[in-house]
């Protein structure tokens, strides 16, 4: 499914050139379920970001199936990301003025979809995530945890190939990081490939496999599977 090759990013100042990432091959399997562990700044999350198409490496080779990402402009990219991927981040990033549905009907942003077929689309990832109960209430009217699993929700509505997790329990406390992984894990199970970034090592765990970076370099490679 994923494809990384020689994979370089350096970022660069007046003064000094970082390198964020070094020399990445990774390949990731339709299905899988990969954790990326490290310490803070070992390009985690460039990583991520780069497989997201949110950022673009400064060498190296991107293939997502048979698609090269290097070839595609920005306006390609951008449907690729509404169409193919989704996103669930730490700190939840739900938009305070709209609705826990309306916030969830973003990631629908990209599909040419009539109003009938939205409504089910955002109803049964409501319901798949546990909070239909909470569809006309506000983000600041919800738990932490329910604004997780909100963001999850905004995640899968379109049925992504790819969801991509970045520290998905780490705003939240023991049972509400467990609901959380409970949910990635069960929606692996149905089909969803996913790569998620965690300072947890029992998530991490729970992932069928394990990578772990250091100065933005994969160090070493763990299937867990059993």
């Amino acid at each position: 499914m994923i494809k990384l090759a020689a994979i370089q990013r350096h970022y660069a100042s007046d003064e000094v050139e970082t390198t964020a990432l070094a020399d990445i091959n990774l390949h990731v399997a339709a299905g899988e379920f990969l954790a990326i562990m490290g310490p803070s700044g070992c390009g985690k999350s460039t990583l991520l970001n780069i497989l997201g198409t949110v950022d673009r490496p400064s060498s190296g080779q991107y293939l997502f199936g048979d698609r090269d990402l290097a070839r595609l402009d920005e306006t390609a990219l951008a449907k690729m990301r509404g169409e193919t991927l989704g996103f669930v981040f730490q700190s939840f990033n739900l938009i305070d003025e709209l609705t826990i549905q309306e916030n969830i009907e973003l990631g629908l942003a990209y599909r040419k979809a009539g109003a009938g077929d939205r409504r089910s689309r955002v109803a049964a990832a409501m319901d798949r995530v546990g909070i239909s109960h909470r569809a006309r209430h506000f983000p600041h009217q919800l738990s932490g945890g329910q604004q997780q699993r909100a963001a999850i929700a905004r995640a899968i509505v379109g049925d992504p190939k790819l969801i991509l997790a970045d520290e998905p329990t780490g705003n939240l406390d023991t049972e509400n990081g467990a609901q959380v992984m409970d949910i990635l894990t069960s929606l692996n199970a149905e089909g969803a490939t996913i790569i998620m970034v965690t300072h947890s090592p029992a998530h991490a765990d729970i992932a069928r496999r394990r990578i772990d970076m250091l100065d933005g370099r994969i160090v070493s490679s763990v299937d867990r599977a059993l």
